[in-house]
């Protein structure tokens, strides 16, 4: 004896109302075989469409016994219970269930997709189905473009897809006209002519009566089980559709089931675009404040690492006393010009300037002023980075021979000369001694300089020999060699001098350690100022999980047709977590894109200093957006996964 395809053994569905337990199977006995047509009939509320969700394995039962080709359904996880909704079972659905912003051809498709048919194979299976169903000129129709019979042919091409061995009718012909619902009962009697076992539900007992064989369900039991005598018509027949094993196509599903997940998503985000608009709004804000701040931060310590330059970071001062401010200074004198010489000899030295300095009195016809005069080599102005607007500066012969000439800068010039006044040639008095201007030094507009100061410099032996009368150095000023590590050589300049002098009465300051200083805090501003940024991103990325959420709740009947036509659990929480994550990249390519907007716009209005953009932080700010995808779509794809099919096929 053959064994039954579909075999029920004391079935039955409770279901909880409030506090009472309902009822809607009892103790249903019943067996199916291979290329049967079987209608169960019955009144609505009568249990019949929970009886054909159980044989379609999108319900379970409460208890008994469910057996396909001999395989027991209650010992299947979601994962094997799918497969056999994809791979021989093909659902007929009286409101047709095709999802509107797919096109006739994706509709079908979609069981082939879930079951990872090549793309060229299963449109080529879609495009015959759709054309043997009188559908070849509406491939790319769209259900609201099509007529309900139409409609209902995709469907049964959908059914037909991955073979549908068993084809579950429900009520296939309620919601048409007589001439459609004629030509849905032809098809329906055309496949089980092919080989097709069909099971039609229906309340119609003309619909019945097409069947061979009629099971009447009542109360939620079987009242009557009888063959139709009544013949159908002779149709042609042919083999049924062979079916790739299960454990071939999951290999295959395996390697493009998640490529496809990105179409279907990129698919579901155009097909509602303000609610992607929406959506990815959070995440466009929270990445164009973290690129731009990077952006801003790096361009301000990028400007502020140059001012410090500009004033040679490369060099080391050598003061008297135990460092600034101490009251014993004025009084030390063993820094000389010998040291000056010994310093220059040093391997990691490029070069070493003495300075003396004081404010004294300078005098232009009847003006007046007081201003810093130092007495300098003729290397200063290379050593601190000085630039000429005009004239030249001293040499060393000038020095040798205590030229009476002089360097002013840019304040000095203008308080001294009226603006059409040249000043190169004119002498000034410093103090008592009158000196030629030979160069005006550039106006300084560095951040850690002094706008309004006056300074004028002298060779160092004429400020010592002819101005001053001191043969001690207020400070010297060494150059360091290219490449050379500053802190390596601040350790021998202290170890020369200590050695000449005997005694440490002397200190340093070094320009790299205000420079790491500065980076440092330039790296602490930058991440706090990004911390507060990615609070932005946070607040976007609990959008996206909201928005998603709330897409689920509207996408419950698309959920529950893809469970039907065989997608698994995980199936469904993979394309949702593709599609948060599409839509956090695609938010983060437009932050990206406004972020070098801003940029641009910036560097029209500020011409100090510009925004500096890193690799690094284009590739954390998509790395953040991947993240927040990932994150917080879990929660909306997980609860998506978990919906009951036959739940969300009910929902509108």
């Amino acid at each position: 004896m053959t064994e039954p395809l579909l075999e029920l053994q004391g079935i039955t569905r409770s279901f909880m109302a409030g506090e009472r337990e309902f009822l809607a199977l009892k103790d249903i006995n019943l067996t199916i075989n291979a290329g049967e047509m079987v209608a169960i009939i019955g009144a609505s509320g009568s249990g019949k469409s929970t009886l054909m969700n159980i044989l379609g394995c999108l319900d379970y039962a409460s208890a008994g016994s469910y057996k396909i080709n001999g395989r027991q359904t209650r010992d299947l996880d979601d994962q094997a219970l799918a497969e056999l909704r994809r791979d021989y079972f093909g659902f007929i659905f009286q409101r047709y269930h095709l999802l509107a912003h797919l096109s006739a051809m994706h509709n079908v498709e979609m069981p082939a997709i879930y079951a990872g048919t090549p793309e060229v194979k299963r449109h080529s299976r879609a495009t015959e189905l759709l054309a043997r169903l009188g559908l070849s000129g509406h491939l790319s129709h769209r259900p609201n473009q099509l007529s309900g019979g139409q409609q209902q042919r995709v469907s049964i091409a959908r059914a037909l897809m991955n073979g549908g061995e068993v084809i579950l009718a429900d009520e296939p012909t309620g919601a048409l006209d007589t001439a459609s619902g004629k030509e849905v009962m032809r098809i329906l009697l055309e496949l089980h002519a092919a080989g097709h076992t069909v099971i039609l539900v229906t309340h119609d007992p003309k619909v019945a009566a097409n069947a061979e064989r009629i099971i009447e369900v009542s109360d939620g039991q079987i009242i009557s089980d009888r063959h139709n005598e009544r013949a159908g018509p002779d149709l042609p027949t042919e083999a049924p559709v062979a079916l790739k094993p299960a454990g071939a196509r999951r290999l295959v599903a395996s390697l493009g089931l998640f490529k496809e997940a990105f179409n279907m998503a990129w698919v579901a985000l155009i097909s509602h675009r303000m609610r992607t608009l929406l959506t990815m709004l959070g995440i466009v804000i929270g990445i164009t404040s973290v690129v731009s701040i990077s952006a801003i931060g790096e361009g301000a310590k990028r400007y502020v690492l140059k001012d410090i330059s500009a004033i040679a970071s490369n060099t080391i001062d050598v003061f008297s006393g135990a460092s600034f401010g101490d009251s014993r200074a004025g009084a030390i004198e063993t820094l000389v010009p010998a040291d000056v010489q010994a310093l220059s000899q040093l391997y990691y030295v490029d070069s070493a300037t003495p300075m003396v300095g004081r404010s004294l009195l300078l005098r232009y016809r009847n003006i007046d002023l007081n201003a810093q005069v130092n007495g300098v080599s003729d290397q200063y102005f290379q050593v601190k980075g000085v630039k000429m607007a005009a004239g030249i500066t001293f040499s060393e012969s000038d020095a040798r021979r205590q030229a009476q000439v002089v360097v002013i800068d840019h304040n000095t010039r203008n308080r001294l000369f009226g603006p059409g006044e040249e000043p190169l040639g004119q002498v000034i008095l410093i103090g008592n001694l009158p000196c030629t201007v030979i160069g005006v030094a550039a106006e300084n507009k560095n951040l850690f300089a002094s706008g309004k100061t006056l300074n004028v410099w002298v060779p160092y032996e004429t400020a010592a020999g002819r101005v001053l009368g001191q043969r001690f150095l207020d400070s010297i000023t060494v150059r360091i060699k290219d490449g050379q590590p500053s802190k390596v050589v601040e350790e021998h300049v202290i170890q020369l001098l200590l050695q000449r002098h005997g005694t440490k009465d002397f200190f340093t300051s070094n320009l790299d350690s205000v420079m790491q200083t500065v980076q440092k805090t330039s790296r602490s501003l930058a991440l706090l100022l990004s911390l507060i940024a990615v609070i932005s991103l946070l607040v976007g990325g609990i959008g996206v999980m909201n928005i998603m959420l709330v897409s689920v709740t509207e996408r419950t009947r698309e959920i529950g047709i893809r469970m039907a036509v065989g997608a698994r659990q995980s199936d469904i929480r993979q394309q949702f977590l593709v599609e948060a994550v599409m839509v956090c990249l695609i938010g983060g390519m437009i932050g990206i894109s406004l972020s070098f907007a801003i940029g641009y716009l910036f560097s029209l209005f500020v011409k100090e200093w510009e925004m500096v953009f890193s690799m690094a932080s284009i590739v954390t700010a998509f790395a953040c957006s991947t993240l927040i995808g990932i994150v917080f779509g879990f929660v909306p794809a997980r609860n998506a996964a978990r919906l009951d099919p036959i739940e969300a096929l009910a929902r509108d």
